[in-house]
């Protein structure tokens, strides 16, 4: 089954089992599919399966990035009501990866570069993106690249 479809299906179960916040984090979800499907000019095909993990990840960050602004301005429900509806997206997205796997891919990645330094830095977070796919967030791949790279 599709990410897209298992997303539609989940939705009419949570509908039909009273689940308000599943269903509602679920509606936006699918509405944020098909603007992105509208403005690629690809509404009736839809998109494909990676974009809409990356399109998932997106909107897991978004609510990280709530999180993180409710809980300095001191507002726990609005953060914890986030966090809710982060848990409900992420549960389509495929599993992180673990710190030290990603120092691996990280530590094999440099070592195919002679000698790297700060202006490989770009390369490097690109093919180590593009190996890990959505299953590391680009900041903690950037930190650990330039960690790497300057020690």
């Amino acid at each position: 089954m599709s990410l897209k479809a298992q997303i539609e299906a989940d939705l009419k179960q949570a509908m039909l089992s009273g689940d308000k916040q599943k269903a509602l984090t679920l509606r936006g979800v699918k509405s944020t599919i098909l603007y992105a499907e509208v403005a690629e000019g690809k509404r009736d095909e839809g998109l494909p399966e990676d974009a809409l993990t990356a399109l998932l990840a997106k909107e897991a960050k978004k609510r990280q990035e709530s999180i993180d602004l409710y809980e300095q301005g001191g507002n726990q429900e609005r953060a914890d009501a986030e966090r809710q509806e982060q848990a409900i997206i992420e549960a389509y997205l495929p599993e992180k990866i673990t710190p030290e796997a990603l120092r691996s891919v990280v530590e094999e990645v440099t070592g195919s570069f002679d000698n790297p330094s700060p202006r490989d830095m770009g390369s490097i977070i690109a093919q180590v993106k593009q190996k890990v796919g959505p299953s590391a967030d680009g900041a903690v791949i950037a930190a650990m690249v330039k960690e790497h790279i300057t020690s």
